[in-house]
């Protein structure tokens, strides 16, 4: 057998194996996940981060975003409710040496999409201007405006300004028809998978669900080619 069949097929191995086990930890009938997830500016818009807040480095005049919501994925994510306006939200802050200007704006979301027991504390976004290091990523202007914030093992971005209380990236049960064998077994209670990104994370965000399995496939997949070379 040829190194690059032996090598193809310990990739296909890694990955196929690990579909098996996001598949058996997925809750049936999840909705979505419930989560922050991160936001940059571009053009006027907000665009849905490729990359955790604690690795994206916004420029100086830049604005960041994060929304508290119920997504099922990247593509259907909601995007925070107030425009990146940087010049309404760091207008009056003048730019020091060594440092720069990020205008973070946070959406607490809807009350449809708090955990049970909790409600949004705001109802509307909330905004700051954070000054930090030149060299200084989002997560570190999010924290100059927002604190506290809430992590878990994973580094994943939990909690902003105490909100939720508890929980992090909990994939959510779909409803099911009232009265139906689905409602009664599903109830309203959430499923305990979590969607844990990298550096978020994610990250993200999750970011999130299939970005992080997806991200977990190629990292398996890498490390069986690197393994393969070595035995050849």
């Amino acid at each position: 057998m040829t190194l690059r069949k032996r090598t193809t097929g310990a990739v296909a191995g890694a990955a196929a194996g690990l579909l098996l086990a996001l598949g058996a930890a997925a809750p049936a009938q999840a909705a979505g996940y419930r989560y922050w997830s991160f936001w940059e500016s571009g053009a006027g818009k907000w665009t849905y981060a490729t990359q955790g807040p604690a690795t994206a480095r916004p420029a100086d005049g830049a604005a960041v975003g994060f929304r508290f919501a119920l997504s099922e994925d990247s593509a259907d994510a909601a995007k925070p409710s107030s425009a990146p306006d940087f010049d309404a939200v760091c207008g009056g802050v003048e730019k020091t040496p060594g440092t720069k200007r990020v205008a973070v704006v946070v959406d607490f979301g809807t009350p449809k999409d708090a955990p049970a027991g909790e409600t949004p504390p705001k109802t509307a976004p909330t905004t700051g201007c954070a000054r930090i290091d030149g060299k200084g990523t989002a997560a570190d202007a999010l924290a100059a405006v927002a604190e506290p914030l809430r992590y878990d093992g994973s580094a994943m971005l939990c909690g902003i300004a105490g909100y939720p209380e508890k929980g992090c990236g909990e994939a959510v049960a779909s409803a099911a028809p009232p009265g139906s064998a689905e409602e009664t077994a599903a109830g309203s209670a959430d499923g305990t998978a979590a969607a844990s990104a990298g550096k978020d994370d994610g990250g993200d965000g999750p970011s999130l669900g299939l970005l992080v399995g997806g991200g977990a496939v190629l990292a398996l997949g890498g490390a069986a080619v690197w393994k393969s070379r070595r035995r050849a």
